[in-house]
């Protein structure tokens, strides 16, 4: 069982009314007890993770985890074996946009075992410890990274090409600790086109430099709007910085993903795996072209 979610024996007390997951209260669904299971030495010790790539802002409500559960189907649709962590504790989303739902998480001798997709790939989340998906998790950094680190090293990955962390938003404590218990291979940054936002997604980059975690590159979300009655397409802000920035920079720019309704559709209905339009290509695309550099300079 992950330490984040051994519970207190409290027999002797009534039951209390559902509240906030607390730094003293903790998810009332765990995993499955199956105390004949493996000794705590072969935890994680099948899993075989080639890269671990973060997908990082510098701010919440850019979509991150959009594109986080973008780029995990399309490596998936081009064969790769694919896992996704959830880190982002108190906004976890993940889970609802592939129809992925909780309850008593099983486990084996190597592990917590992760949900999986209808169409495969590996999805880990506090979510789906939660006996209720829609309390609030009320926890402080330290808790969180520790929490991230358990699901990245006390769940049953196995063989895996990718994993993908969609981290928490921000340059804090949390995305700190999370980058110094994580051996991250690269990241992808993510920013919406307004000068605004980007000033505070540059904070990310450095924040990554300063760790020396690769930046594979950016991408750039909600750069354009298609109308679902006529397709065409629209500027929303006023773009183009991004991708200037990037050139001046010499950082690779993995495209944009524009307002789609399409794609909220699919993700209010748990299947965001059947969003694949051409922007989603062309940023898999970019994303695997990048990788080699990335991998020849480690």
């Amino acid at each position: 069982m992950l330490k984040i979610f051994k519970k207190k024996k409290e027999e002797s007390k009534p039951k209390k009314e559902e509240g906030p997951i607390t730094e003293t209260a903790t998810a009332e669904t765990t995993t499955e007890d199956n105390s004949d299971a493996g000794s705590s030495s072969q935890i994680g010790q099948r899993n075989d993770i080639k890269r671990v790539i973060a997908v990082i802002s510098g701010k919440g409500g850019v979509g991150k985890s959009t594109v986080s559960s973008l780029l995990a189907s399309a490596l998936l649709a081009h064969g790769y074996k694919v896992g996704l962590l959830d880190a982002d504790i108190t906004g976890p989303s993940i889970p609802r946009v592939f129809g992925v739902s909780g309850g008593s998480m099983g486990k084996n001798d190597y592990g917590i075992i992760p949900r999986r997709s209808r169409k495969g790939l590996k999805i880990m989340s506090l979510n789906l410890f939660l006996a209720d998906e829609e309390l609030p998790v009320i926890w402080r950094g330290p808790r969180i990274g520790g929490a991230v680190k358990e699901f990245y090293s006390q769940v049953d990955w196995g063989t895996l090409d990718f994993l993908i962390l969609d981290m928490p938003p921000g340059t804090g404590d949390i995305a700190i600790t999370v980058l110094q218990s994580i051996e991250l291979d690269a990241a992808v940054v993510v920013s919406t086109p307004q000068d605004l936002a980007f000033t505070i997604v540059r904070k990310a980059l450095h924040m990554l430099n300063k760790h020396e975690v690769p930046v594979l590159g950016v991408v750039e979300n909600l750069t354009s709007g298609i109308c679902p009655h006529c397709q065409h397409e629209v500027e929303l802000f006023s773009g183009g910085g991004i991708r200037q920035w990037c050139e001046e920079k010499q950082v690779n720019y993995l495209g944009s993903i524009p307002w789609d309704a399409a794609l909220s559709y699919c993700a209010d209905r748990g299947q965001i795996d059947n969003y694949y339009p051409e922007a989603v290509g062309q940023m898999v695309a970019a994303f695997l072209a990048a990788l080699p550099a990335i991998e020849d300079n480690k």
